[in-house]
């Protein structure tokens, strides 16, 4: 399927053999107490790990062999996959869902058993060795256990261990069958040891269960690894940390304490965020002798042991002190769309992928455009993006893609008059339906389609209507100033749009919105992919639409700067461009050249073609993509250009197939 290609860099080497030598040098100082042979082993086993053939077999053994589809643009191997089997849950915690709750996705968008070994099989193969189960909560997924079990068979493919991540309400049940199936490790989640604390936290009662469900986990001697993880809010329980400690002294347990996260819905406050240094010193005020424990690579936790304690606790500080260097992880959520960062709300459809007949090398190559796309590292903790990202819930850890409330109209609207209006041909827009007159039938009146003669919303019935191939075209326009224009094309100079040097002041308020423009990567290429997944959810985004299995999706942006008078199929005159200028607080989209009269108009035209064989047309495909890539190019920009960019002139500008049969938009100006 692919050539398997060994990425190792010196800096894995290097880490390997500060893992391995400093674990040996660090037991035997807590071992100290020893005497004669077994004193000289250690201290001979001490000074071995750092000879050369010692650090090569390390080497040897820390290298990972992946498919170049899950290394990315920095180097970074993903070997770990998280697949969320479910969106629901049966507890509430305030952190992971909002108190309104969440839309759930239809039952036929979660992917089936078939469909997630599919994928896992997939990924396995590609080097994945370590795959973790998620929600939602994972036990409430039907035939759990067989999945694991199917799971389990991925073995003779590389893969090493299968976890699970779960609340524990449910699971001291299936725990033992789980286990026997293949089930390796599990992190089961508790936030507090006070009972009514639990109810004010998870909105349910349960904590008997959970603690349950732990004592299961922990008689059990085939699972490798058990963790306890524990999200640290101020004020509510992070004086409960050494209590948690404290239950590391008898067990075999790790607990991991969590930095309270920003999601979509949780009412995130850095107010309420511990720092993870800061429950470090407190866990040090009462055990003075903890220290740091050697940390596996790529581990998200920072692990540290207390001399005497079976056990181990550790941070995961994804807001105060990132890991981002070290990330392999991707993941999978329940409705098929590939993540490759909990922060991140960009994500790509798998599933529509497999359902419309992709092979495993064409899936293979959708993996990897994500992967390539992961950035070096994810937002600061005050700018990651709680609007068009999921709740934690439904990550399993854009339902659908986050679209402006309102947009505030302006004198600023006018600059639409730009581009002159063009009365359209009565065939170029169908806003009712139409019915071919046959024999003595006379054509009916035409009448608006989403309406039923109650004067109802209704959905359009196609159960009586044949499949038929159906292809539209879109366009649109965002107008932007010279400033983000010179920020898309690299043509960036030191000037303003008038061609006056900027004062030092300005110049460093530009620059760093700029610098802040650019920290969210490649704006046509973030467009584009936003302009794919909108299309792909037309029919959530619009309610009264007909899902469809889409066969082909183009999106592309480019930027235009043409002179004023070229603008629209009439030319204004240049008093219409001195009226719009006039019209506008700062000149949106014009520039004057220091050596041509005439100015120029920047924009950002983006255009999609949309097909598929369906009972119904895909204009309103064509035109979400179009939209929703505009909008993420106003998102990219806002920072330089937020209060100047106008979208319009959105329209259909072909369609072929169906009743009403095939147009060509004359004019793209409207």
């Amino acid at each position: 399927m692919f050539r398997h290609v060994a990425v190792a860099t010196s800096n894995v080497s290097r880490v390997s053999r500060n893992i391995r030598t400093s674990a040996v040098l660090r037991h035997a100082e807590l071992l100290s107490d020893l005497r004669g042979d077994a004193a000289r082993k250690l201290r001979n086993r001490a000074k071995a790990s750092t000879r050369p053939e010692r650090i090569a077999n390390i080497d040897a053994e820390r290298r990972v062999t992946v498919s170049p589809f899950l290394v990315d643009a920095f180097n970074r191997q993903h070997n770990y996959l998280r697949i969320s089997l479910t969106e629901r849950c049966n507890l509430r915690c305030f952190y992971c869902m909002p108190s309104e709750g969440v839309e759930l996705s239809p039952p036929q968008h979660i992917l089936s058993d078939d469909e997630v070994i599919r994928l896992a099989t997939l990924f396995v193969k590609s080097g994945v060795t370590k795959i973790r189960l998620t929600g939602g909560e994972p036990t409430v997924r039907k035939g759990i256990v067989d999945i694991v079990g199917r799971l389990h068979e991925l073995r003779k493919y590389g893969l090493q261990s299968i976890g699970m991540t779960t609340n524990g309400i449910a699971l001291h049940r299936k725990l033992p069958a789980l286990v026997e199936n293949g089930l390796t490790h599990l992190n089961i989640s508790l936030d507090t040891l006070d009972p009514f604390k639990f109810e004010i936290m998870t909105r349910r009662m349960g904590h008997d269960a959970v603690l349950r469900s732990l004592e299961v986990a922990l008689k059990s001697e085939k699972l490798r690894s058990v963790k306890l993880n524990v999200v640290v809010v101020k004020g509510l329980n992070d004086h409960e940390v050494p209590n948690f400690v404290e239950m590391t002294k008898e067990s075999r347990l790790s607990v991991r304490f969590i930095e309270f996260m920003p999601f979509t819905g949780n009412k995130w406050d850095k107010a309420k965020m511990v720092p993870s240094s800061e429950l470090l010193d407190r866990i040090r005020a009462r055990y003075p002798t903890v220290h740091k424990a050697p940390d596996e690579l790529n581990d998200t936790a920072r692990s540290y042991m207390i001399p005497g304690h079976a056990g181990s606790f550790g941070f995961i500080s994804s807001m105060s002190d990132h890991f981002c260097s070290s990330c392999n992880r991707l993941r999978l959520t329940a409705d098929g769309q590939i993540k490759v960062c909990l922060f991140d709300a960009k994500e790509i459809s798998l599933r529509d992928e497999m359902r419309a007949g992709a092979s495993d090398s064409a899936l293979l190559g959708t993996i990897g455009r994500a992967v390539r796309g992961k950035q070096e590292k994810h937002a600061g903790m005050e700018d990651i993006d709680v609007v068009t990202n999921r709740p934690m819930i439904l990550i399993g850890g854009m339902h659908c893609l986050g679209l402006p409330r309102s947009i505030r109209r302006s004198p600023a609207m006018r600059l639409l008059d730009t581009f002159p209006a063009q009365r359209a041909h009565p065939a170029a827009v169908r806003c009712f339906t139409t019915t071919v007159a046959t024999g003595n039938t006379a054509p009916r009146t035409p009448r608006l389609t989403h309406i039923d003669d109650s004067g109802r919303p209704s959905m359009v019935d196609v159960t009586r209507k044949e499949p038929t191939s159906r292809v539209a075209s879109a366009s649109g326009r965002i107008v932007i100033p010279k400033i983000a224009y010179d920020l898309i094309t690299g043509e960036d100079d030191a000037n303003n749009e008038d061609g006056r040097s900027l004062e030092a002041e300005e110049a460093t308020a530009l620059r760093k919105a700029k610098e802040k423009a650019r920290s969210k990567g490649d704006v046509l290429t973030v467009a584009q992919l936003a302009g794919i997944m909108g299309c792909k959810r037309t029919s959530e985004l619009i309610p009264l639409c007909h899902p469809l299995q889409l066969s082909h999706i183009s999106v592309t942006l480019h930027p235009e700067a043409v002179p004023l008078s070229r603008s629209g199929a009439d030319a204004p005159t240049t008093d219409a461009g001195h009226t719009f200028s006039a019209a506008t607080r700062s000149g949106i989209g014009i520039h004057q050249q220091q050596q041509q009269l005439e100015p120029l108009v920047y924009s950002i035209v983006c255009r999609a073609t949309v097909s598929c064989e369906g009972k119904t047309g895909v204009e309103m495909e064509a035109l979400t993509a179009v939209s929703v890539g505009l909008l993420t190019v106003w998102d990219m920009l806002k920072a330089v250009a937020g209060k100047e960019m106008v979208i319009g002139e959105i329209m259909v500008t072909r369609k072929e197939g169906g009743m009403s049969g095939h147009f060509v938009r004359t004019t793209t100006h409207l």
